[in-house]
């Protein structure tokens, strides 16, 4: 299992949302597609055909578990995780 599996699994588990590294959530929707923007300390990803742009921010070294939970259901309303 690679290491972007593995973070889209526990993204998609949503068991430990607060635990999500920032670095790697967005590292993830770079791998789905995405092109990030980052204005201060608002990094955001937009995709042609997704209707929404994710804003991420840190919360230390995590990403805050709100915007996990936002990620997370677009992963599945677009069905994006069987692309890695």
């Amino acid at each position: 299992m690679s290491k972007w599996e593995k973070i889209l699994e526990q993204v998609l588990r949503g068991s430990n949302d607060a635990n999500i590294p920032f670095d790697s959530l967005c590292g993830l929707l770079k791998r789905l597609g995405f092109e990030q923007r980052t204005r201060g300390s608002h990094n955001v990803f937009r995709k042609e055909g997704i209707a929404e742009k994710p804003n991420l921010q840190r919360d230390g070294a995590n990403a805050k578990p709100y915007q996990v939970h936002q990620v997370r259901d677009i992963i599945l309303k677009y069905n994006l995780g069987e692309t890695i």
